[in-house]
Order: C-alpha cells, then structure tokens, then sequence
C-alpha cells in the first residue's frame, strides 16, 4: 500500500502502516543525529524543556548540509544516515516523547519492541541526498547549531517527503529482519 500522511502523526496514521508500506510525508521533521539524541536524553533527565515539540513528530536520521545565503538557510544536501548508531537511545526517547516516526538508512537493532503500539521506522535509500532535499520546501529553524551543522537539530517543512519504506512498523514487524533471516537461510542451503 502507498500512504500520503500529513504530520504531527496520530497513532491511527502509523497502526494502519505495515511493513513493506510506502509513504510520503508532508509537515515539519526534525533531524537528528547521535549528539542532538543524547542531548535530548539529557534534557529530560534534567526536567529541562526542548526548543521544539517532538509530540506526534517524525525524526529525521540526517546530518544535512546547509547554506546560509542572505540570513536564511538553504539545504543543499540531506540525504539519510545510518539509524543503527541511534537504536541504543530510542527506546529511552519513545518513553519520553510521543515520536511517531523515524527516518533513516539501513534499519535499526532491537528497536521493533520499543516502536510496538507507538511508532514506526521508515527507510530512505542511501545516496538520494539530491532527492530529499527536493522535497524540503523550507527550513524552519536550527536547534543547537552549537553542535556543529550536521548534529545540530533542523526543522524542516517538508511535502511528499519520499518515497519511504515501512522498515519496521508498529506491529513489531522488522522487514529488515525478516530479510536477513531469508538471506541466511538461502546461504545455508548453498553450503
């Protein structure tokens, strides 16, 4: 199935999607990176308020890179990054904040568990920075730039974000696991 889903996310957007599912997405997403996660983390641990609201949002795996030209910013690339090195720090956020989607290349570890009942994982192709940036109409704001550019956490409006793949969905299926089990399975019978 294809879905076409505005943002902030409800949980009846993400329970109708399942694994294998495309989706496009139009609103505001938020990236962020290892740094702008454990910072995150940190704020909550110290009853300290974000800049943004992450409530019913999607979280961009991307360290994208932007242009200033006159007093705004441009994005000139912002293509996905690998969303494995975020999987440690998901489940702790999930229990924070009401994230409804994640967006990245190549899958997350263990997460299925934490995403179950509450969000989804979306998987963009590597190497379509080009693509990604022509679907994001404007950038809102910065968050953090303090991080440096591609860790900082930028705002982005977004419209027919995609196309983006239901790699795990909130029904605690992992395509990318169920791929890989068929992979071993296939290498098996070849020994």
């Amino acid at each position: 199935m294809e879905y076409r889903l505005t943002i902030p996310l409800k949980k009846e957007d993400i329970n109708k999607l399942n694994a294998g599912d495309i989706v496009y997405l139009t609103g505001t997403v938020f990236t962020a990176r290892d740094e702008a996660h454990a910072r995150i983390l940190e704020m909550a641990e110290e009853n300290k308020e974000l800049p943004f609201d992450l409530e019913g949002s999607v979280i961009y795996h991307c360290g994208p890179l932007m242009r200033e030209n006159k007093g705004k910013w441009e994005v000139v690339a912002a293509g996905p990054t690998t969303s494995a090195r975020m999987s440690k720090m998901t489940p702790n956020l999930l229990e924070i904040h009401e994230v409804r989607a994640f967006v990245g290349k190549g899958g997350m570890d263990d997460v299925a568990h934490a995403l179950k009942n509450k969000a989804v994982y979306l998987a963009f192709t590597g190497g379509c920075a080009a693509l990604a940036a022509i679907s994001i109409e404007k950038v809102i704001a910065v968050h953090w730039l303090d991080l440096g550019m591609p860790e900082a956490v930028w705002e982005l409006g977004v419209k027919d974000f995609g196309p983006l793949v239901v790699g795990i969905d909130s029904h605690n299926s992992d395509l990318f696991l169920e791929v890989s089990k068929k992979a071993k399975e296939a290498y098996s019978k070849l020994e």
